[in-house]
């Protein structure tokens, strides 16, 4: 990224105009030295010429202080500030009917974005520039005309151009080829708007110009609503958290061994045993308001249906089940309950397929999560059905070897269900298991078809496996994006089983170029997730927040720069949150937010080498 700030007569080129409030209001504002924000006490003599915190930071160093993530391509400002007025915003969006509604949404999130960075309206300098956002889309996509979809196509970049008419107009202009693309400028723009608490108003560059695109296509997180149930609205804050940041990805890890929350229509049995409660499950209308809200917000909701494991709960009185709730678990599974889906039942792969088709009906997924982790060879092996099924009828032996090929007899039973319901061949991702370990990875999956999301470590030389043989991949790494990490043991003492806590830093320098080396290409990207054993929506925010902030910026921006740097960035972006409603976890004393780089050990001489 290439950034063009100059800050010279920085202090002078802020309207000054008329001052609300005395030194009696606040004590300190700031001042930008050698690149810093310093604090300095406020006087008679410097009360006019001092800035807020969100000011300096915006301007006082190489890049704007006040953007997450930070842009990836070229940026070009100028060092002036005006005071807007958040009552004349006109919105100029595109015509296209289909895309009227979305555009109603992102306005009023903006000026919801707007309204929440005003601690006090009762004080606010009312009177201010007009400002005007025109939103350009490329009329040679047809893609357009339609309802927007993400896909893996879908070009994300955007420019977004701010002038100031005659000094008392701002117009703003966005343009991208997309829906998705646009509205992301929309984002960065509300970053570039402040509020000033010494002259109570709100503030927006005057001048710049932003190119900006993703690094890698594929940012998302992944929640588990089996172990743990999340209301709506919770689902939908982590949604509004990660359009901040330009996640497009939620995917939705709906079911599990210990409930079945999903409505199914065509089999309710599954959703009335499996759900913790009938207060306890995700109907139509609920999975259709959050795939929508996420549209809203650039985000594609993906649902994954985790098998031939991790059933149980819900599949009661079919017989199509080995080792649900066997005991001691420990010989049959990972976790209780146990519970893994009989391949030899025929009758099953027709169940699978009214869930499946529910599922494609209701998401509409350019790509489909079939699971595929955690098969317990032991868990198979107890069931005398499977065993005479493989040694009688199929003449199979029962060796590893022989179980991994029932799992791929039920891969490819299963994906032909799903192929008939989606009337096309989508992309298909699964976990890494044995079934991806060579030589099995080779036998039974298309390195066109399936796409590998890795949980293991970002160093397991069987991530160099399955690159090499082709397969685009989602990195996963437990051992920096598993955000359940660091807590009790909760099937023993001691701490649970991928302890210790994962710091942001941690999460910021996870780059794909360590774990992927030459084969970066194949990566489309990351996603963090979130086991919900010990986790629900009471903790949800600060085990999320800002910590997937910090993957975000690295999958959008992949900068070269070291969490340090971006430290300062990261401390604002945090308040942001909060701001918004987010219940982020704190990092640092709000100190270390106040007195810039005083805080980490060794920043002068860190920095000074960076």
């Amino acid at each position: 990224m290439k950034v063009l700030i100059s800050l010279t007569s920085l202090l002078l080129a802020i309207n000054f105009g008329i001052s609300y409030g005395s030194p009696e209001d606040l004590i300190y504002g700031y001042v930008c030295r050698q690149g810093k924000c310093l604090k300095e006490e406020l006087s008679e003599k410097n009360w006019n010429t001092a800035i807020s915190l969100p000011v300096c930071r915006m301007f006082c160093g190489d890049t704007i202080g006040t953007l997450w993530p930070k842009p990836s391509g070229l940026v070009d400002m100028e060092n002036m500030l005006l005071h807007i007025s958040k009552d004349i915003i006109e919105f100029n969006v595109p015509s296209y009917t289909k895309q009227a509604k979305l555009w109603d949404a992102n306005r009023e999130r903006f000026m919801d974005i707007l309204n929440n960075k005003v601690p006090n309206h009762e004080v606010l300098r009312k009177e201010g520039h007009p400002v005007t956002i025109t939103i350009e889309l490329n009329d040679k996509n047809k893609a357009n005309e339609e309802v927007p979809r993400l896909t893996l196509d879908t070009d994300e970049s955007y420019k977004l151009d701010i002038t100031t008419m005659d000094k008392t107009k701002v117009e703003v202009k966005i343009t991208a080829d997309n829906y998705f693309g646009a509205r992301h400028a929309l984002e960065t723009l509300s970053q570039l708007i402040v509020y000033d608490d010494i002259r109570r108003e709100l503030q927006m560059l005057a001048k710049a110009s932003i190119e900006d695109g993703p690094a890698f296509k594929w940012r998302g997180l992944l929640l588990d609503t089996s172990r743990n149930f999340y209301t709506t609205k919770a689902i939908k804050r982590t949604l509004d958290a990660m359009a901040m940041v330009k996640l497009n990805t939620f995917h939705w890890h709906i079911t599990d061994s210990h409930s079945f929350p999903l409505e199914v229509k065509s089999r309710p049995e599954l959703y009335k045993l499996g759900a913790y409660s009938p207060r306890k499950v995700y109907s139509h209308e609920d999975i259709a308001e959050i795939v929508e809200y996420g549209r809203v917000r650039g985000i594609r909701v993906m649902p994954e249906f985790d098998a031939p494991a991790h059933v149980g709960e819900g599949w009661q009185h079919k017989n199509m089940t080995a080792c649900f709730n066997a005991q001691p678990w420990k010989d049959y599974c990972v976790e209780p309950p146990c519970g893994q889906l009989d391949p030899t039942v025929d009758e099953m792969y027709s169940v699978l397929e009214d869930i499946y088709r529910e599922m494609f009906d209701l998401f509409k997924p350019d790509v489909f999560h079939m699971g595929g982790d955690e098969v317990s060879v032991s868990c198979w092996n107890s069931s005398e059905q499977i065993r005479t099924w493989m040694t009688s009828k199929q003449g199979w032996g029962l060796q590893e070897s022989d179980f991994i090929r029932l799992w791929g007899h039920f891969q490819t039973q299963a994906l032909n269900r799903v192929d008939k319901v989606a009337g096309e061949k989508v992309p298909i991702t699964l976990w890494t298991s044995h079934l991806t370990d060579v030589p099995y990875l080779d036998d039974y999956l298309d390195k066109e078809r399936y796409i590998i999301q890795i949980w293991t470590t970002g160093m397991d030389p069987k991530v160099t496996d399955i690159l090499k043989r082709g397969f685009r991949v989602i990195v996963s790494n437990y051992d920096a994006l598993y955000f359940d990490c660091g807590g009790a043991g909760w099937v023993t003492d001691g701490n649970n089983w991928c302890s210790p806590y994962i710091g942001w830093q941690k999460v910021y320098e996870n780059r794909m170029e360590k774990i992927a080396g030459d084969y970066v290409p194949l990566v489309m990207g990351a996603e963090a997730a979130i086991w919900s054993e010990q986790i629900d929506e009471h903790t949800l925010d600060q085990r999320f927040w800002p910590r997937a902030s910090a993957m975000a910026e690295r999958l959008w921006t992949n900068s070269k720069d070291s969490w340090r740097q971006a430290e300062p960035r990261m401390l604002v972006h945090r308040e942001r949150l909060v701001e918004n409603g987010i219940a982020a976890e704190a990092l640092q004393p709000e100190w270390c937010l106040q007195n810039q780089n005083e805080c980490p050990i060794d920043a002068y001489t860190t920095l000074k080498r960076a």
